[in-house]
């Protein structure tokens, strides 16, 4: 159990240093929104493109990577329904709350903890190419579509614009983890490994991916908390509800379902119960919908993980 105290403690502290550098204005105003682009089009593309290189892709057909996608889609469709169809929030405000509430920490988190509890750094692999395969570029689509008109578009159209098919895919594929991704996945069907020479200002350019995410949510936390706070309890409690409670035993029950058992059973409810990941709260200051409950859920998701993780452990180590 010291590895998810170790890995838990250690994004605690980044994210106090973000808090305080926020709470202080070191980095003057609007410093998080430019940190959070610099993540969102630099550091994390960089980090994703090494990732998948090396990825094994054979994965993706195994019994894990179903179990962690059909309970995500359950996750995600749950929280959409709810966002969307019971509560009437707008498109881009559902898309935050439903990714809040199924896309997990499986990068800055789950990778240590498939590292030093799990032992076997592979294990983060199908969760973290499902939800970038799947579930941000769908996420990206509605939000590139919903963005904001520029002042000089035509009366009438405030707030967002309709594109047509053509436009939503041309801005999706021009997103910058959706190119990190794609190339990614291109280098690993090339036959054979690409060297290491290509590969290192990747690397290193994607060290700060991580570290930078936590600084961003650090200072968020310290920022206004802005409009809207009537309608965070209850997107907040439905997050933070799917993502520490429904997803791991939704992932457990099919796991069993699926033949699942053992060190497999306890990787899948482990990855499933990552808090989720701080880069919701990017892509919200990115494209300006759903701050506040992208940046709550993560704190609170995150607070919850280690007894969560402690009781799934408990239960199927």
């Amino acid at each position: 159990m010291g590895a998810v105290a170790t890995a838990l403690g250690t994004m605690a502290a980044i994210g106090v240093v973000g808090w305080l550098i926020g709470r202080g204005r070191l980095l003057g105003e609007g410093a998080d929104r430019v940190l959070a682009r610099t993540v969102f089009a630099v550091a994390t593309p960089a980090l994703l493109l090494v990732t998948i290189a090396h990825a094994d892709l054979h994965l993706l057909a195994s019994r894990t990577a179903l179990t962690i996608a059909i309970s995500t889609v359950v996750v995600a469709a749950i929280a959409l329904a709810v966002a969307r169809g019971l509560w009437h929030l707008g498109g881009g405000e559902a898309t935050v709350v439903t990714l809040a509430s199924s896309y997990v920490n499986a990068g800055n988190l789950g990778l240590p903890l498939a590292v030093y509890l799990l032992g076997d750094a592979t294990a983060v692999v199908p969760t973290l190419l499902f939800q970038l395969l799947v579930l941000a570029p769908v996420a990206f689509t509605v939000l590139d579509s919903r963005r904001p008109v520029p002042d000089d578009a035509a009366a009438g159209a405030a707030g967002s614009v309709s594109v047509g098919a053509r436009g939503v895919l041309g801005r999706t594929l021009r997103n910058p983890i959706i190119i990190g991704t794609l190339t990614g996945l291109l280098l690993s069907a090339l036959p054979g490994d690409v060297p290491d020479v290509l590969l290192e200002p990747f690397r290193i350019v994607g060290a700060a991916a991580a570290p930078l995410a936590l600084l961003t949510f650090g200072m968020s936390l310290a920022g206004p908390r802005g409009t809207g706070r009537h309608r965070v309890g209850r997107e907040l409690v439905l997050a933070v509800s799917l993502r520490s409670v429904v997803h791991p035993l939704l992932a457990a029950g099919i796991g069993r379902l699926l033949g699942l058992d053992g060190a497999a059973l306890l990787a899948v409810v482990t990855m499933s119960a990552l808090p989720t990941a701080q880069n919701v709260l990017v892509y919200a200051l990115q494209y300006g919908r759903g701050q506040a409950v992208a940046r709550d859920a993560g704190l609170v998701t995150t607070l919850l993980a280690a007894p969560v993780m402690l009781v799934v452990a408990a239960t199927l180590a």
